[in-house]
């Protein structure tokens, strides 16, 4: 269950009617509230004479009137151009970065503030009265959506600015960046961790199947650790969050069959038809992937992009070096309760660079650059598998420089600085004058 709240709330944050709905219900309960206040005495007749609304029903009408029916027109304009920006998106940077614009809280807010000034003019306009009706004119409320109007100037002139600021690619790859960071927080620990058991642990395990299918996207570790440990058994997760579960493959092993053990593990695992940010590292490392792929095509063919890109990479790599990946191994009570594969420190390099590298054989300055982000990355890391792992990735960058590159300068330009990245994963730091 708590997996399933966890996945519901990340469901509500990224959907793009919650804070629109939430602010039309401000407005409609704002709206009641200040119709009732004009129709008692809390406001004082001085207040009313030099501050607020001094005018008839007519004209309370013909505002009011005026607000609602241009701030549904804008509203639509508004809807409109986070459409094509949308689709400009979706063209340049993939469709997968779709949900970075629709979670957009300075979006959401936009819209929802539109809207909830049309729908309180609405309510207000329906309470005036002319003397014919029995006269009453909301001054109060009158008043507020006068001030509604003004902000709603003030939202649209800051919309336009925000927007043209979030189709800039170097703010969409910001963005991502904050998502891989979050990630790489959540993922890693400090200190040690414990130890997977060894194979022969889970030599006489069964297979645990799911009939369901999605993607595995919110994990109760500790609670699924917990069951076991209570009815003494260890689970072995054959998935982990992001992975696909099919329906009936096997999605666990456990050491000693026991009743119930099937629906603690639904129970413990949420899954979703679509992947997100929050549960996977990898996704997220593929959304940044996916703009430097897509820079690196013929049809737009900009580099830069892709070298921002690598930067952004070699960061989350530099921020992972004083800390550890977690092994997945929950303990309980002294002996090994659950194992989540988790993700290792060569698939995380190999997401991060391998797609990249094979699609710039033929873009001498990315595949320079990138071992140049190797290079800076190796320059901090000390742990040898780590640096093995970095060592076989500009090993890779080189091969397919020499095997795709023909024009000599270019080819000696990736060498010179190969052998820099090679020198100081030797030496350290210091050794890059050595060469």
């Amino acid at each position: 269950m708590t997996a399933r709240f966890r996945k519901l709330l990340d469901d509500l944050a990224e959907t793009f009617w919650l804070v629109p709905a939430l602010l039309i219900l401000l407005g409609i309960g704002i709206a009641f509230q200040a119709i009732a206040i004009d129709r008692g005495t809390i406001v004082p007749g001085w207040l009313r004479d030099e501050w607020l609304y001094t005018g008839g029903a007519t004209g309370a009408r013909t505002l009011l009137g005026a607000i609602a029916s241009s701030t549904i027109g804008v509203a639509g304009t508004v809807f409109s151009i986070m459409i094509a920006a949308l689709s400009l998106a979706a063209g340049q940077m993939g469709p997968r970065l779709l949900r970075n614009f629709t979670r957009d809280r300075g979006n959401q807010v936009t819209l929802g503030v539109f809207l909830a000034t049309f729908c309180y003019a609405l309510i207000v306009l329906r309470s005036v009265r002319t003397p014919a009706e029995g006269e009453f004119v909301p001054h109060l409320a009158t008043t507020i959506g006068i001030v509604l109007a003004f902000l709603s100037v003030a939202n649209l002139v800051y919309f336009v600015g925000h927007m043209s600021g979030r189709i800039n690619v170097d703010t969409v790859i910001s963005l991502v960046s904050e998502d891989v960071q979050a990630m790489i927080g959540s993922l890693t620990r400090e200190g040690s961790q414990p130890a997977p058991p060894p194979q022969s642990f889970w030599r006489h395990a069964v297979p645990i199947t799911d009939p369901r299918q999605g993607y595995l996207v919110q994990l109760d570790e500790n609670g699924l650790a917990t069951w076991a440990c209570e009815h003494g058994t260890a689970v072995h997760l054959l998935v982990r969050p992001g992975d696909y579960v099919f329906p009936g493959a096997p999605i666990a092993i456990a050491t000693h069959p026991c009743d119930g053990i099937e629906e603690a593990i639904r129970n413990a695992a949420a899954l979703s038809p679509q992947q997100v940010t929050s549960a996977d590292l990898r996704f997220a490392i593929r959304q940044l992937v996916e703009v430097a792929v897509r820079a690196l095509s013929p049809g737009i063919n900009d580099p830069h992009t892709a070298i921002t890109v690598l930067g952004r990479l070699g960061a989350a790599l530099c921020e992972i070096q004083p800390v550890k990946l977690q092994t997945g191994v929950r303990i309980k009570d002294g002996k090994p309760s659950l194992v989540v594969p988790h993700l290792r420190y060569g698939e995380l390099v190999g997401a991060m660079f391998d797609m990249i590298r094979q699609n710039a054989t033929n873009a001498p300055p990315v595949l320079i650059r990138m071992i140049e982000v190797l290079t800076q990355v190796v320059s901090r890391e000390r742990d040898p598998d780590r640096s093995d792992c970095i060592r076989k990735q500009a090993d890779l960058v080189l091969e397919d420089a020499e095997r795709s590159i023909r024009t000599p300068s270019d080819l000696d330009a990736i060498r010179s600085h190969h052998r820099v990245f090679t020198a100081i994963l030797e030496n350290g730091p210091l050794g890059r004058f050595r060469v």
